[in-house]
């Protein structure tokens, strides 16, 4: 028998559970899919379990730390990783039952736990139940990518997901993929205590950044004693008596690297291999990445892709912001376009990197007239209070327009101030207007008028 329902929502991830709020609210029937843990990416293995253990990583730099800020701790720390491990548990543990909590208690939408496969554009089976309805909404999310490198399935080694299960300190953990889920996990693990390696196949880390960012984070991390192999043009894997042997370089430096743990952080791939969407006519790219237009609608009608499997953004934040485009467009008459979404994320390595817009880089390619300035983080008072001014701000504008175009702050707080100039450039202000606020001292965010008034023409 089939079950009737006026939408369907497959995931509860970060959009899917807001958008089945709304529809219900509107009076609609909706039906939630979840196979596996309520809440997604972000809750389960990714933002809020990371950020957790980040914090206690920059919890035991501090404490090594002490004596810089007259403060008499014991050494050596002591780092309890079964503790460690527990606490971001138990942040995820409660996000997880909070959000499942909320959904089983709504009016209006029945929970269903279980894999969904499509038999046809508006017909789900959930084992053996079939359910229908005239709008499908996917936010099926990701997972850690594992490519074909030589030897990968001849060792163990680690993912996103399952470095979160340890709750041991590895002797020398073997990051490969210079980006930002393993830049934050390679700084974490090293101020635990462990000797870290990264191995990155490009000529420099997170590649999509401005140079002088790449470089700046390369410092930072050796700083902290992070090894850091770029142009790794021969990775492979092999067994050794002390873990794996990994393959860096055919031309030059050590050739192998032996770790007692690898982890593979050389992207993500969207869920979306095992839905049969085949069945539905929904499109996919090479990579199984659902096609979408501006509005999210797929290739078929009363079809839509949200968050991580629609390629349009690969973050908790767009994700939501996915949902209020939908939302907008069904329910409230608008029409809202994911082309109307202005770029901002932040890497979590301590300091953080806050970043809205294009990079110099980006901003040079379109040819337009540039003004460019650029700020060490040793100028700003609050950096220097709390003894933590590694890093720079850099903002770029176009000229004639006197709008800003992007900006980096790579620094203590980066993540937070940011937004001042997100916000500003949501708000299409010229600079001159942020350049004329008066910011409160002592911030980070106080230097950002000062970084405005210095705009120069980029040579």
């Amino acid at each position: 028998m089939t079950e009737s329902f006026d939408a369907i929502v497959v995931g509860a991830g970060q959009a899917g559970p807001s958008l089945a709020g709304r529809l219900t609210k509107a009076g609609m029937q909706v039906a939630i899919i979840e196979r596996k843990l309520f809440g997604g990416t972000c809750v389960n293995t990714g933002c809020m379990p990371t950020k957790t253990l980040v914090a206690s990583a920059y919890a035991a730099h501090l404490a090594r730390r002490s004596a810089d800020f007259g403060v008499s701790i014991e050494s050596p720390i002591a780092i309890d990783m079964k503790r460690v491990r527990a606490r971001a548990d138990t942040v995820s543990t409660n996000a997880r039952t909070n959000v499942e909590t909320w959904l089983r208690g709504m009016d209006g939408l029945t929970v269903i736990e279980g894999h969904a496969r499509f038999e046809s554009p508006d017909t789900i089976r959930v084992d053996d139940r079939v359910l229908q309805a005239p709008r499908i909404f996917l936010n099926v999310g990701g997972r850690a990518s594992i490519p074909d490198m030589p030897g990968v399935g001849t060792v163990s080694y680690l993912t996103n997901t399952s470095i979160l299960q340890l709750d041991m300190l590895p002797r020398h953990l073997v990051v490969v993929g210079g980006s930002y889920i393993g830049l934050e996990f390679a700084q974490m693990y090293r101020r635990f205590g462990a000797q870290v390696t990264i191995v990155e196949r490009g000529p420099r880390l997170i590649a999509r950044e401005d140079e002088d960012v790449s470089e700046a984070i390369r410092d930072i991390l050796a700083g902290e004693g992070i090894a850091v192999r770029t142009n790794a043009t021969c990775i492979g894997f092999k067994p050794h008596a002390d873990g794996v042997a990994v393959d860096v370089d055919c031309t030059s430096g050590d050739p192998f690297v032996v770790g007692s743990h690898v982890l593979l952080a050389v992207g993500r791939r969207p869920n979306t291999d095992d839905l049969d969407l085949d069945r539905a006519g929904v499109a996919v790219d090479a990579r199984g990445t659902i096609i979408v237009d501006d509005t999210l609608a797929t290739s078929v009608p009363g079809i839509w892709a949200l968050g991580d499997c629609n390629g349009r953004g690969a973050f908790t934040h767009t994700a939501y912001n996915d949902y209020e485009i939908v939302a907008a467009n069904l329910l409230d008459g608008a029409s809202r376009r994911v082309s109307d979404r202005l770029p901002g994320y932040a890497l979590y390595i301590d300091p953080p990197l806050g970043r809205v817009g294009m990079t110099e880089m980006e901003a040079r390619r379109t040819g337009r007239p540039l003004l460019v300035s650029k700020r060490p983080m040793t100028r700003v008072g609050r950096a220097i209070e709390k003894d933590e001014t590694k890093g720079f701000m850099k903002i770029v504008a176009d000229a004639d327009t006197k709008k800003i175009l992007g900006a980096a702050i790579l620094g203590t707080g980066g993540d937070e101030a940011i937004h001042g100039i997100l916000d500003m450039m949501n708000a299409g202000a010229d600079y001159p207007t942020l350049q004329w606020a008066v910011p409160i001292h002592p911030t980070v965010s106080e230097l950002i008028p000062t970084v405005l008034g210095d705009l120069t023409p980029a040579a």
